[in-house]
């Protein structure tokens, strides 16, 4: 029984990542995740309790993932510069990405104060990830600094989602020459 709870879990987030996918936050209702995974809509609210809670646990569950993936690809650059350049890459090379889709529906304004805290931890560990790096450049204030930069990596994120008349690669350059730029000018 326990295996078969676990199955259907793993199927609704699976329907949940889908769904973020297609239509955004907008487009995660019970309704339709019961549709997806043939469950019955009162089966839904037995394994959350909101959409809110749905969003939560996909973060809890593909943020590690995600910023594993970050981190990686910083520690395979050489430099500072290097780490903070595969730092926003990364990121935004994984817009495309179905995990990805649930860690930028985090923002979503229903959430409950626990989920944010939960949420903006998260956020801190990723900033923390380029802290060093920065540091070892001779920032004053590596971690302002480092807030500051990941604006503009979600300012990037958020332009590549709306399908900006730019080409995605054109918004990924035009965001690492800016941070680059920016850290050197600091």
């Amino acid at each position: 029984m326990a295996e078969h709870r676990s199955m259907q879990r793993a199927a609704l987030l699976d329907a949940a990542r889908s769904l973020l996918s297609e239509g955004g936050t907008e487009a995660l209702t019970f309704p339709a995740l019961a549709e997806r995974t043939g469950l019955a809509r009162s089966s839904v609210y037995e394994y959350f309790r909101s959409r809110a809670a749905v969003v939560e646990e996909l973060c809890e569950a593909d943020f590690p993932v995600w910023a594993a993936e970050v981190e990686a690809a910083m520690a395979d650059a050489e430099g500072p510069e290097g780490k903070i350049e595969a730092y926003v890459r990364k990121q935004l090379e994984l817009v495309g990405d179905l995990r990805h889709r649930a860690v930028v529906a985090i923002s979503a304004s229903e959430l409950d104060a626990g989920a944010r805290e939960k949420i903006r931890a998260a956020h801190g560990g990723l900033i923390a990830m380029i802290v060093d790096a920065l540091a070892e450049l001779g920032h004053a204030e590596p971690r302002l600094t480092a807030m500051l930069l990941q604006g503009v990596v979600d300012a990037a994120v958020r332009r590549i989602e709306l399908g900006a008349a730019e080409h995605p690669d054109v918004i990924v350059r035009a965001a690492v020459s800016l941070a680059l730029d920016g850290v050197r000018a600091l």
